[in-house]
């Protein structure tokens, strides 16, 4: 499924909320050695879950943190024009609020 992007291309919009993009500077072998690794951890933190493994599910826990950060989805903003970050707004209350209306019609 495909989500709308905002015009500035730094977030997706998931049922009213904004999700920060990937780093676009990133080469795209490293974006996909990092897409991977965060794959496989979410699936070890599921595995780990299903087991019952809470200290498994805290390393996968981290593993998927860091792939975030590394992605750029998380930590600080990939930008450098000095915009705040809305990642994980609701879009409603965000200077984004106008195009985010306009998506869901």
């Amino acid at each position: 499924m495909k989500y709308p992007i905002t015009p500035d291309q730094r977030y997706f919009l998931v049922r009213g909320r904004l999700w920060r993009m990937s780093d676009p500077a990133l080469p795209p072998e490293e974006r996909d050695a990092l897409v991977r690794e965060l794959m496989a951890a979410r699936a070890a933190k599921g595995r780990a879950m299903r087991a019952g493994d809470d200290a498994a599910r805290e390393a996968a826990r981290q593993r998927v943190d860091a792939a975030k950060h590394a992605l750029g989805e998380r930590g600080p903003p990939w930008w450098d024009d000095g915009a705040p970050d809305y990642n994980r707004k609701m879009a409603r209350n965000t200077p984004y609020a106008d195009w985010a209306t306009k998506c869901e019609t």
